[in-house]
C-alpha cells in the first residue's frame, strides 16, 4: 500500500519529501509500527534514516553541487558540449549529447547541472537536425544517467561512493565488468536511439518546439561567452587526474606506504571514498575561479548558488532512504530479505536481483544501492562474494529498475524539458532500464571470469 501510494504521488507531481513521508506513515499504520518510532527513529535517524544518509554524504553533494555551479556559471560546460558538436557535426546530434553528457558527468558534474547546460544548447541542435525531442531526452539520460553513473570505474558519482564506502573499496573496484557494463550501455543506447531516429525520419517525425524551448532557449547566448574547450577540460582533467593519480600509483608501485611525504596522502586518498573525491571536487572548483575571468567576479554567487542546489537532490535521496528505512522495519521485508538470500541463484545473479528490486521500490539508483548495502551487504560477502565484484555488479543493477516512472530524476528530467511520460518514456526506459539490465547481466558474466 505504501509503496503503490508512494508511486502514484510521484507520477502526479507531489513533491517527494511529502510523498515520502506520506507512504511512510501508511507502511507503518498497515505493518503495527509504532508512530513515534517511525517518526523520531526509523525515518529520520535510523541505519537507513533520511538524516543518517543525507550526515555522511552531505559533504559530496555539496562539493559536487559547487563545482557543477562552476562549470555552468562560468561558460565551461556549455564550451565543451560546443566543441563536441563542432567536431562531430548536427547530424550526429544524439552522439554529440551522449558524449557531452558523459564526460561532464565522468568529470564529477552532477546530474540535474548538464541538464540545464545541455538543454538549451541541445535545442538550436534538435532544430537543425530535425531531431524529435524524445529521442534528445534519451540521449541526455543515456549520457548522463548510466555509464558514467554506476559502470565507469573512478567515476565520483554517489553510486560509486556508498559502494566503496560500504564495502571498504576504491572507486575503482571491478574494472573489468565496469568496462563492459559501460560499453553495453553505450553502444546499446547509441544502436537504439539510432534507429529510433531512423524510423522518425521514415515517418516525418521530427522536432516540434514547446513553451519550454522558448524559455530554456534565451539561457543559450549567456553560455556562449565561455573559455576554450581546452581550458573547460582542466578542471574536469584536475578533478579526475587527483582521483585517479593516488590509484594508479600505489596499482603499479611508482608510490608505497613508506614512501616520504606521498606515501601517507595516497594512502589516505585511496581509503577516503567520500573524502577524497570531495576534495578534488573542490580543487575543481578552486581551478575553475582560477581559470575562468568570467567567473571570478561571480565566484561567490555562483558558490552559493551550487550549495543552494545540493539541498534538494541531498533531500530527496534522503527522504526515499527514510521511506525504505521504515520499510526495513516491517515482517513483509524481513521475509523478503529470506527469501532472497535463499533464492537458488548464483550470489552475483541473487546480488543484482535484490538490488534492482529494491531500487525499483523507492524509485532510486543511490537510495536502492544503499538500503542494499545496509541490508544485504554483509551476508554477501560472509557468502564468499569478492567485494570488487559486489561493489561493481551491486553499483550496475541499481542503475536498472530505478528508472521506473516514479523515479525522481525521471520525472524531473520530463518536466525540465516539458515532456509527459507517453511523449519520451518509451525512449527513457530502453535505454536506462532494459539495456543497464542487460549490461548488468554481460557484467556478472566478466565478474565469474575474473574474481
Amino acid at each position: 500500500m505504501g509503496l503503490a501510494v508512494l508511486i502514484l504521488m510521484a507520477l502526479r507531481g507531489v513533491n517527494i519529501l511529502v510523498a515520502a513521508l506520506v507512504a511512510s506513515l501508511i507502511v507503518a499504520v498497515t505493518n503495527q509500527l509504532g508512530m513515534a518510532e517511525t517518526l523520531l527513529e526509523y525515518f529520520p535517524t535510523g541505519p537507513l534514516g533520511a538524516f543518517t544518509f543525507a550526515g555522511q554524504f552531505f559533504i559530496l553533494f555539496l562539493t559536487g553541487a559547487i563545482f557543477g555551479k562552476m562549470m555552468s556559471t562560468s561558460g565551461a560546460a556549455a564550451s565543451v558540449a560546443n566543441a563536441i558538436t563542432e567536431w562531430l557535426g548536427v547530424k550526429r546530434t544524439i552522439l554529440v549529447t551522449v558524449l557531452a553528457c558523459g564526460i561532464l558527468t565522468y568529470g564529477g558534474v552532477v546530474l540535474f547541472v548538464v541538464i540545464f547546460t545541455m538543454y538549451p544548447l541541445g535545442i538550436a541542435l534538435m532544430r537543425e537536425a530535425n531531431l524529435p525531442k524524445r529521442l534528445f531526452c534519451g540521449a541526455v539520460a543515456l549520457g548522463a544517467g548510466t555509464f558514467t553513473m554506476t559502470a565507469l570505474p573512478g567515476t565520483p558519482s554517489i553510486h560509486n561512493v556508498i559502494a566503496a564506502s560500504a564495502l571498504g573499496t576504491d572507486l575503482f573496484a571491478g574494472i573489468s565488468p565496469g568496462l563492459v557494463g559501460a560499453l553495453v550501455m553505450f553502444a546499446g543506447g547509441m544502436a537504439y536511439l539510432e534507429w529510433q531516429w531512423g524510423k522518425a525520419r521514415a515517418a516525418g517525425e521530427g522536432y516540434e518546439s514547446n513553451q519550454r524551448d522558448v524559455e530554456m532557449e534565451q539561457l543559450a547566448p549567456k553560455m556562449k561567452h565561455g573559455p576554450s574547450w581546452q581550458m573547460a577540460l582542466v578542471p574536469l582533467a584536475i578533478v579526475l587526474g587527483t582521483i585517479l593519480v593516488p590509484r594508479l600509483s600505489v596499482a603499479v608501485g611508482l608510490v608505497g606506504e613508506e614512501t616520504p611525504m606521498l606515501g601517507q596522502l595516497f594512502t589516505f586518498a585511496n581509503s577516503q571514498p567520500i573524502v577524497w573525491p570531495s576534495f578534488a571536487l573542490v580543487l575543481g572548483s578552486i581551478f575553475s575561479v582560477l581559470f575562468f575571468a568570467s567567473l571570478r567576479e561571480r565566484s561567490m554567487e555562483a558558490l552559493g548558488a551550487g550549495a543552494n542546489d545540493s539541498v534538494m537532490p541531498l533531500l530527496n535521496t534522503a527522504a526515499v532512504i527514510g521511506f525504505g528505512g521504515v520499510v526495513t522495519q516491517t515482517e513483509g521485508f524481513a521475509t523478503f530479505a529470506q527469501a532472497v538470500i535463499g533464492l537458488d541463484l548464483p550470489p552475483l545473479v541473487s546480488v543484482a536481483a535484490s538490488v534492482s528490486v529494491v531500487s525499483g521500490i523507492v524509485g532510486s539508483a543511490s537510495g536502492g544501492l544503499q538500503i542494499f548495502m545496509q541490508t544485504f551487504g554483509e551476508t554477501y560477502l560472509a557468502m564468499g562474494v569478492d567485494p570488487q565484484a559486489l561493489h561493481r555488479v551491486a553499483a550496475l543493477a541499481s542503475g536498472g529498475l530505478d528508472s521506473l516512472p516514479h523515479s525522481g530524476a525521471v520525472i524531473a528530467m520530463l518536466t525540465i524539458m516539458g515532456l509527459k511520460h507517453r511523449e519520451a518514456y518509451r525512449d527513457i526506459f530502453v535505454v536506462t532500464v532494459l539495456i543497464p539490465v542487460i549490461a548488468t547481466i554481460a557484467a556478472i558474466g566478466v565478474a565469474v571470469l575474473v574474481y
